[in-house]
């Protein structure tokens, strides 16, 4: 597997944080990678539900292994994410934080002590 080298000026001249745009695009990462074991496993169940009632050996199956081959050989989620990114096609956003309400001491629940 050949290494791409990422030219960092392009940081710079989009004014990007270099951290934050690694995790975003780990994070676009991880979402393509769920989209394509969903699909995966959708295509191989097809293919196993199929061959499970036809018979019960556990033999190499060539459907199965041809959608292996096939998913094999599709650019890696890695790589689509970091091209989003480069390409100015990968846009993130944080998210709002929520207030927590505070508790005043004047309404604070009192505590009774039993005197004895």
């Amino acid at each position: 597997m050949p290494l791409k080298p990422i030219d960092l000026e392009f940081f710079n001249r989009e004014e990007k944080n270099v951290h934050e745009s690694i995790v975003a695009a780990s994070k676009r990462a991880r979402q393509l990678n769920e989209d394509v074991k969903i699909e995966f496993n959708q295509r191989i169940e097809l293919v196993v539900t199929k061959t499970e009632s036809e018979t019960e050996e556990n033999d190499i199956n060539p459907d199965q292994l041809r959608i292996a081959v096939e998913f094999e050989h599709r650019p890696k989620p890695t790589d689509l994410a970091l091209d989003e990114l480069l390409q100015s096609k990968l846009e993130w956003r944080y998210r709002e934080k929520e207030e927590l309400p505070r508790v005043e001491e004047d309404t604070a629940p009192e505590v009774e002590e039993d005197e004895e």
